[in-house]
């Protein structure tokens, strides 16, 4: 990490504290409020919260922003993952008795649909001496501060690459202690790292294409396959649902063919139209081929679609020019391509969000 940079940014932020007490006292307070909120749901209360009191809990989440549905968002997970399992699992992971390393990594194996941004944030707001927050924010301000090894994806997440940004935050937040910042918690990490080091040109390098420099990544075949698998997974479900389409994940379309996700229309009294997307991280790519031909005996199939990268996609192909009822209607995305994607939809999706066009009363039901 960048130290000299990061202390001449923190200097300009204790400035800005004198300068503007009144917003800094603002802002103290309102890191106060939120942690005596969400520290104050217990495990206990967590394991025994209704579906009312689910959506009191996550709704308010930053990361939350991008859905001007909330609610269908919190039916979603319900629905995705049971209201029972839904609430242990947010137990273990908030106040569970291992390392967070564990407890993280246990969370995104056995719960859909709630990823890093949130975890992290519900973590930094319940234990803000501990836990930071990672979003697409922090990634631009600790990348400005030359930190090694960030995660440019949900999937790169693992629990010891959190453990690791939590030591880094817990850095900063001594230079804070250092230079008289009063607030060294580390969601005042997350308020610095908004305030001072969203450097504009790391900002519009984010939705940038990737530089020539910076090394391909592929999908690693064993390990943290399944993360990989999920991550993309939901990713294409969530396009799809910004797209305005129904979409759903792991559902099966014909006898024998359950697919990862499908995005489905319906065009006036003329029917469905599903599209199929199948994620390939490791495993037999023939097994791939015949669930795709499968899902093709559904008739209101219109389109299917292999997610992978690049080196796999080659493989794919080869494989499906040979089987004539598949090699013209397949097509190919690469899953890097799809990241981008979900991450610029995300973009726009939280920014109109965010003038609150649509009272959130309005989207909820009665």
């Amino acid at each position: 990490m960048e130290l000299a940079e990061l202390r001449n940014q923190i200097r300009a932020f204790v400035e800005a504290s004198h300068n503007d007490s009144e917003r800094f006292e603002r802002e103290l307070q309102e890191r106060a409020a939120m942690v005596d909120t969400y520290n104050g749901v217990t495990s206990e209360k967590l394991l025994t919260m209704d579906k009312e009191g689910l959506y009191e809990y996550l709704a308010p989440l930053w990361a939350m922003r991008i859905w001007g549905n909330k609610q269908y968002v919190i039916d979603k997970l319900v629905d995705d993952n049971g209201l029972d399992a839904l609430r242990t699992q947010l137990a273990a992971l908030v106040w569970g008795k291992g390392g967070i390393g564990a407890r993280w990594d246990g969370f995104r194996k056995k719960v859909k649909g709630l990823g890093p941004a949130m975890m992290s944030e519900i973590l930094c707001k319940t234990h803000p001496k501990d836990f930071m927050l990672w979003n697409r924010r922090a990634y631009v301000g600790l990348k400005y501060l030359q930190v090694d090894g960030l995660p440019r994806y949900d999937y790169q997440l693992t629990g010891k690459v959190y453990e690791g940004l939590c030591g880094v935050a817990s850095q900063i937040a001594k230079e804070l202690a250092a230079a008289g910042f009063p607030d060294t918690t580390l969601l005042a990490v997350d308020y610095f790292i908004w305030d001072r080091l969203q450097v504009e040109d790391n900002l519009s390098r984010i939705h940038a294409k990737k530089d020539a420099d910076e090394p391909t990544q592929t999908l690693p075949l064993a390990t943290g396959a399944e993360f990989i698998h999920d991550d993309v997974r939901d990713k294409l479900r969530d396009i799809g649902e910004w797209l305005g389409l129904r979409a759903e994940t792991e559902r099966k379309v014909a006898e024998g063919a359950k697919v990862d996700t499908v995005w489905e229309a319906t065009i006036g009294n003329m029917g469905r139209v599903i599209y199929v997307f199948e994620v390939q991280t490791k495993g037999s790519i023939d097994s791939l081929i015949i669930n795709l031909l499968k899902s093709l005996n559904n008739p209101a199939v219109q389109g299917v679609v292999a997610v992978s990268d690049k080196d796999q996609l080659e493989r794919i192909r080869s494989e499906a020019q040979g089987v004539k009822e598949l090699r013209d209607k397949v097509r190919y995305w690469d899953y890097e391509n799809v990241l981008k994607v979900h991450e610029d939809l995300e973009f726009v999706n939280e920014s109109i969000n965010g003038l609150g066009l649509v009272p959130q009363g309005f989207l909820r039901p009665a």
